[in-house]
């Protein structure tokens, strides 16, 4: 269903008011009666044990709470690739998604899971970035990229945004999915149980940092997270930028460790009204405290910073909400 929210609906009817016996003629009263609009917002985000969806939960409040007669809804997904085809559909009203892929989308990268260029797309807002983080348990032997080949490794779920990260990354090392010894397109939590039972040696998972698969792991099962060298970054190009997983984001991992990021982003769908687009980017980023409650990944959103690098045009409703705090022009 398309949402729509500029303006709650107003029910007018005409009453006849009675007979004036005198001047032989009907009165009508206008009579308004408000009524609530169902507005439902989609909030597609990741799986349930990534960055994308606790924070989705608590957008989903915000706009519980401060965008009158709204009713959101959170949906695990697939994350980047999925939330993009579904949005296009006009399957959801929000969607979280990396830069990488909403770039592929834009333009219509096939191999990256897009048949079609995905026209409807319209930027909100840049986020956090992504860091890509690559953890194997100690019992593997895993300390470097190079280690991985002959290894078992966990990409992402198919053609997700977390996969489209482990072929860039992967290639720009060198290093091919013919050169590792078993390859699983698995979930964050899926890849995270299988290394507890020793059936994967290392997981790549790109998300914030805290995130919580990898934090279960790191509780329950001796882990190296593995550098990604500024080289490879490099090599690997835009809209890739070095990052630092920085000591103690996870437990046992005694130092920085060096990786790569790539920026998150919120779009939204061009068909929808620039007063319900403003009134959802309003809420999101005059709630930014919420956000940071709700995961410590959202520490690195900054107002600032919202419009950089968007690939797609930003909606004018959105637009409209920065130009207010000058950010936009």
């Amino acid at each position: 269903m398309t949402s729509h929210f500029p303006t709650t609906p107003v029910m007018r009817s005409f009453v006849t008011a009675g007979k004036f016996a005198a001047a032989g003629v009907f009165g009508a009263i206008l009579l308004s009666a408000p009524v609530k609009a169902q507005e439902f917002i989609g909030i597609l985000t990741g799986g349930t044990s990534g960055v994308y969806y606790p924070m989705g939960v608590a957008i989903s409040k915000i706009l519980t709470e401060k965008v009158k007669g709204s009713r959101p809804s959170v949906q695990a997904t697939k994350a980047s690739v999925e939330n993009l085809v579904l949005l296009q559909q006009g399957k959801g009203e929000i969607a979280f998604t990396l830069g990488d892929s909403l770039a592929f989308a834009w333009e219509g990268n096939e191999e990256a899971g897009f048949k079609t260029k995905q026209t409807k797309l319209r930027g909100m807002a840049a986020i956090y970035p992504n860091f890509v983080q690559i953890v194997a348990s100690k019992d593997s032997g895993i300390k470097t990229l190079a280690d991985l080949k002959g290894k078992r490794l966990s990409v992402g779920a198919p053609k997700s945004g977390t996969e489209l990260n482990a072929r860039a990354i992967l290639a720009a090392a060198g290093i091919t999915y013919k050169d590792l010894g078993k390859i699983e397109y698995l979930p964050f939590g899926e890849s995270v149980d299988l290394m507890k039972n020793r059936q994967l040696d290392a997981t790549l998972q790109s998300a914030g940092l805290g995130v919580a698969a990898i934090r279960d792991l790191a509780s329950s099962v001796a882990i190296n997270v593995v550098e990604i060298p500024a080289a490879v970054v490099d090599k690997t190009g835009a809209p890739y930028i070095k990052g630092i997983i920085p000591k103690g984001t996870y437990t046992g991992q005694d130092t920085d460790v060096a990786t790569a990021a790539v920026v998150n982003y919120l779009v939204t769908r061009s068909d929808l009204s620039d007063n319900a687009v403003y009134e959802m980017t309003k809420a999101i980023f005059d709630n930014l405290d919420e956000l940071r409650s709700a995961h410590s990944a959202a520490k690195d959103i900054d107002i600032k910073k919202a419009l950089e690098g968007m690939p797609v045009p930003m909606h004018p409703g959105a637009e409209r909400y920065f130009k207010e705090h000058g950010v936009a022009k």
